[in-house]
């Protein structure tokens, strides 16, 4: 997929987006509610995102950015 066609898709589901926006105070309680309910979904798979992402990376290199050295892997010979 090049880019510009992912930009032109990104583009029309903003455009989708804002149309349904503006059509919400006119419509019924289901949809409304509907709405919401995906809107809250993907706001929280959004969310656990970043905490995941940034306890990913606190974990492995802690919060100054520097690779922690308690998390290197020793490696020993094998015995033959």
């Amino acid at each position: 997929m090049s880019s510009e066609s992912f930009l032109k898709e990104v583009q029309a589901i903003g455009e989708k987006f804002l149309l349904k926006l503006q059509k919400l105070p006119k419509a019924e309680p289901v949809e409304i509610v509907s709405f919401s309910v995906v809107l809250l979904f993907i706001v929280t798979v959004l969310v656990l995102t970043v905490i995941a992402c940034s306890c990913c990376c606190c974990s492995c290199c802690g919060c100054d950015g520097r690779p922690d050295p308690r998390r290197k892997s020793q490696v020993s010979p094998a015995a033959h």
